[in-house]
């Protein structure tokens, strides 16, 4: 909005030109979105906490009944403050825009029932695990459908590590993105179980793909790193930008001791943020490595239930997903926290290294 008010203005006085610049607006949408979440989120706190709006703690595994009752669902203010940053800075023409802030907001929707079943206690509300699937898979068909047909990009792969090497998935490439996106979004939402255990990663993964959805937005710097160019795609950055703000001035909350959880309305529009990311920036593939910390926590999980079932009852892990096993371990939840968010780090190095190690 303010991209289209103010840029106008340039041939008036050269200093309304900077708008025009992504790196410049991405600034701004850092600040914009953090500060919204700054001054929304005490207010939100209080109002969950006069309501006796509390996170429900399951009596299993590892002992946090002292977090029964700290609000939930911060999530809200942070999809607030991502929209607004978004549409101040974006440039309002841009498809992937509107695409990804669409996917954005009916992910936190579905993650809302859910949440409000739990704080409400009306166990009527909400949606099974089966409409929650369904509704996530047809909103991640419905996001790809409209890239490739207003979007400017095809239904090949980028394989980390080569330069050259891009399989076309052809009609596959649908249910292969419904897997990123849904997987992305319940990765996620599996791994936020301890206090800022998922944001700090978060906080990584997306900084990673800033800087690749900027590469595939720029024809010169895309070809000269053999990055799959994406007309268009670089103005994501300000919605990385106010995702990136906005999960900062979260943490600041959410952080051990927490004030607050994302709750699913957070946590599923997040995941799904980085699903969109990945595949319009044509790096679905390096979402394993960067978010190698959301995929080691699922994958945890899945190989604990197949396990099993198939053993009749043993397990790989003491507790699944893969942060209750180190808590099982002896690990306090400082240190469990604190080692996850350095391997966050060194796998999101990683990543960025692939655009010279190939």
């Amino acid at each position: 909005m303010l991209y289209h008010l103010l840029y106008s203005l340039h041939e008036w006085h050269f200093i309304f030109n900077v708008f025009r610049y992504i790196t410049f607006r991405t600034i701004c949408a850092i600040f914009t979105s953090a500060l919204i979440v700054f001054i929304l989120m005490p207010r939100f706190i209080a109002y969950m906490r006069a309501r006796q709006f509390g996170q429900v703690i399951r009596e299993i595994g590892p002992d946090h009944q002292h977090k029964a009752g700290t609000p939930t669902m911060g999530g809200v203010v942070i999809i607030l403050a991502v929209i607004i940053a978004t549409l101040l800075w974006g440039k309002l023409t841009n498809i992937y825009i509107w695409i990804t802030l669409g996917l954005f907001l009916i992910f936190g929707l579905i993650g809302f029932f859910d949440d409000w079943r739990k704080v409400s206690r009306q166990k009527s509300l909400g949606l099974t695990a089966k409409e929650k699937l369904l509704l996530q898979s047809l909103t991640a068909g419905v996001f790809l459908f409209l890239a490739l047909k207003y979007g400017s990009f095809d239904t090949k792969l980028a394989v980390p590590f080569f330069k050259e090497f891009r399989p076309d998935l052809g009609f596959l490439y649908f249910p292969f993105v419904m897997i990123v996106v849904v997987g992305a979004s319940n990765a996620f939402n599996l791994t936020d179980g301890l206090d800022g255990l998922a944001t700090g990663p978060f906080i990584v993964t997306t900084g990673v793909y800033l800087l690749f959805v900027y590469l595939a937005g720029h024809f010169k710097l895309a070809s000269y790193l053999h990055v799959p160019y994406v007309p268009g795609a670089g103005e994501l950055c300000i919605f990385c930008g106010a995702l990136l703000g906005a999960a900062l001035a979260f943490l600041w909350y959410n952080s051990y001791p927490a004030e607050i959880f994302m709750g699913d309305v957070g946590s599923l529009s997040l995941g799904a943020s980085l699903g969109a990311l990945a595949i319009i920036s044509k790096q679905e593939l390096l979402l394993v490595i960067a978010g190698g910390v959301f995929v080691a926590e699922a994958l945890s999980v899945m190989l604990q239930v197949v396990y099993f079932r198939l053993t009749g009852g043993k397990r790989i892990f003491r507790m699944a997903p893969l942060h209750h096993h180190f808590e099982k371990l002896g690990w306090p939840e400082p240190k469990v926290i604190v080692r996850f968010w350095i391997a966050a780090i060194f796998l999101g190095l990683l990543a960025v290294s692939t655009l010279k190690l190939r």
